[in-house]
């Protein structure tokens, strides 16, 4: 009963966040100009994308296909889908963060000395080198060439699950001066819609995405692939990463939406996109600068090409 209701409440969450990370790729793709920030925004809601697409797949099928199916292969298939956009979306939520310390930390040299496509390249690397971990964990589990090598898959689980600690060290490290900053000191940052959107989006995937991966490099190294499918613990783990990759597209729209100027017209997408990467601090929820402008954030003065998804 439990895997029931955790298969259809994925479909569910899952058909929604498709459609809003639809509208996040369509409007950062085709109808707005890209820079350091809007760049990392555009390749989370692609690993999103991913994510949420693995879930509905994996939820269809088990909700259509007869029993009889081998459940421990089907696992070993959704989580090597599945891991692949996991891991993206953390490395570049991470790369979000620690680039939004840096120019805090270092102001100067962020401005004057920050290579002019680093996020493109950045986003790039994580996605490329993504890859081949997720190939050689098939190929060690027998899905490729249909022989198992048990050594090659405990190398590449622990070495994703080394890169996980790494980079949630980093996420909170850097989220954690971003905070002390805004909050404390004598110099404290004025609060701008980016810092907001940057602050719910690391929050969702501390509550929601960060479980997953805990439950499966806990549970999976002490316990047999059958126990876990069949656990409580990872039903609900999967429903919150379903959540994380579906909630981020409402936080951006709902921090660009807040408080408006003028709560009688109506505002696009676009706008309201525009306006939850914006980087101007507001005076009396008064925006500081039309949303084309605040769009140029502080972290890049030359703004980005387009980037290889």
């Amino acid at each position: 009963m439990a895997v029931l209701i955790s298969n259809i409440l994925r479909f569910i969450i899952s058909l929604v966040g498709l459609a809003g990370n639809s509208v996040v790729l369509w409007l950062l793709t085709f109808h707005m100009q890209r820079n350091a920030f809007s760049v990392y925004i555009l390749n989370l809601a692609g690993a999103d994308f991913v994510c949420l697409s693995t879930h509905m797949i994996s939820s269809i099928t088990h909700l259509i296909i007869d029993i009889k199916l081998d459940l421990a292969i089907m696992f070993r298939v959704y989580f090597i889908t599945f891991v692949f956009p996991y891991v993206v979306g953390l490395s570049i939520l991470t790369a979000i963060s620690t680039e939004r310390c840096l120019s805090v930390l270092l102001p100067i040299w962020y401005h004057c000395h920050r290579p002019k496509h680093m996020s493109s390249v950045v986003c790039t690397l994580l996605w490329a080198l993504s890859l081949p971990f997720i190939i050689l964990r098939m190929e060690g589990d027998g899905l490729l060439f249909r022989k198992t090598d048990r050594y090659l898959c405990n190398l590449i689980d622990f070495s994703i699950a080394t890169w996980l600690i790494f980079s949630f060290v980093l996420l909170f490290g850097s989220s954690l001066v971003l905070l002390t900053r805004l909050l404390c000191g004598s110099q404290k940052l004025r609060l701008t819609r980016l810092y907001v959107t940057i602050g719910l989006t690391v929050l969702l995937f501390l509550l929601c995405g960060l479980p997953w991966g805990i439950s499966y490099f806990l549970l999976y190294r002490m316990s047999n692939v059958s126990t876990i499918y069949t656990t409580k613990e990872f039903q609900v783990t999967s429903v919150l990463s379903c959540v994380n990759s579906c909630a981020n597209p409402i936080i951006y729209f709902f921090v660009g939406s807040y408080r408006q100027q003028q709560r009688q017209q109506r505002k696009s997408l676009k706008v309201i996109l525009q306006r939850a990467l914006q980087d101007a601090p507001e005076e009396d929820g008064i925006q500081g600068s039309p949303p084309q402008e605040s769009l140029e954030m502080s972290g890049n003065t030359h703004g980005t090409n387009s980037i290889k998804m």
